[in-house]
Parts: C-alpha cells; structure tokens; sequence
C-alpha cells in the first residue's frame, strides 16, 4: 500500500476529525467532550449540511464558530408532521403522558422519532419533529486531523470503525 498525501484541507471525500459542541439558545446540549471526537467522511451527508458547507477549506488545528440556521440544519418546524393518533394504537407498556418519546415507524417504515405532546380522551397527539427543528445551531469545532479515506469508506460514504457514530 502507497503512503497516501495526508490532505491538507477539508475537501470532500477527505475524513475529517473534529472536536465539537453545539449549543441552542445559549444552552450547550451536545459535545465530543462527552463521547470523544466525531469522524465523519465530508461530502457525504454524514453531518448536517449547514455545517459541512462551513467546514470545507479548514485545515487541521483551525477552529471555527458557526451558526446554521434550522433550514440548514434540522430542518424547518413541520405542523404536519404532527399527528393524532388514537389511544388503542399504542402498547400497553408505554406511559401515555406529555414529554414522553418514542420512536414510531411511518409510512415509509421508516423509525422516527416522535414526542407526546397531549394526551386527549380518545387520541394521543404525536409530534414527529426532530427535537431540534426551527433551532439556530451554535457549533464551535476545531479540525484535529484529516486523512484520505480508504476505499471501503468511499464506497459505503461514511467512516468505519473507530468513532464513527452516526448522529
């Protein structure tokens, strides 16, 4: 194997390491302080394109403030994607009570997430949002390394093994 050029900067299809905190409305709610750096292949819609957009050109040991707005990142608030659903449809074991989540399959058996968000007589309203829809995003990242991906990794566009969570 060829000791490939380490790139120089974020491009797409380089794998990128960053550290990371996000933060809504002045309260930070996620951080690669708790689960370590995210790595992620750019270019791939492995991370929210408002802020892939933002990251291309950085270079490693650079950091970076950016706010993405909703339509860039979560997406918009839909009051269509949220519903009622009567009460018979719900398992047992689930507390039917405001705040609780769950996870419900849609019509394209797809697993989404969904919130309670009142609990009426016959019906139980559901908001499929994501948690985040219509925020601002707040990210401060900083590049810790960038490498050329392997050809598995360009084939499937996305990191393999070590920290590659999905978010």
């Amino acid at each position: 194997m060829s000791a490939e050029k380490q790139p120089a900067a974020v491009a797409d299809d380089v794998v990128v390491t960053m550290e990371y905190s996000l933060t809504v409305e002045g309260e930070e709610i996620d951080s690669s302080k708790d689960e370590g750096p995210l790595s992620f292949l750019q270019g791939h819609g492995n991370i929210i394109p408002g802020l892939e957009r933002e990251l291309a050109g950085m270079k490693v040991g650079d950091s970076k403030k950016v706010v993405v707005a909703a339509k860039d990142g979560y997406g918009e608030y839909d009051e269509e994607a949220v519903m009622e659903v009567p009460r018979d449809q719900f398992p047992e074991e689930i507390p039917l009570e405001q705040g609780i989540e769950l996870h419900v399959t849609d019509e394209d058996g797809d697993i989404v997430h969904a919130v309670i968000t009142d609990v009426r007589e016959k019906t139980i309203v559901l908001d499929t949002n994501h948690p985040l829809a219509d925020a601002e995003l707040h990210f401060d990242i900083k590049i810790l390394s960038l490498r050329a991906p392997t050809s598995d990794e360009l084939t499937h566009g996305h990191v393999h093994g070590e920290g590659g969570h999905h978010h």
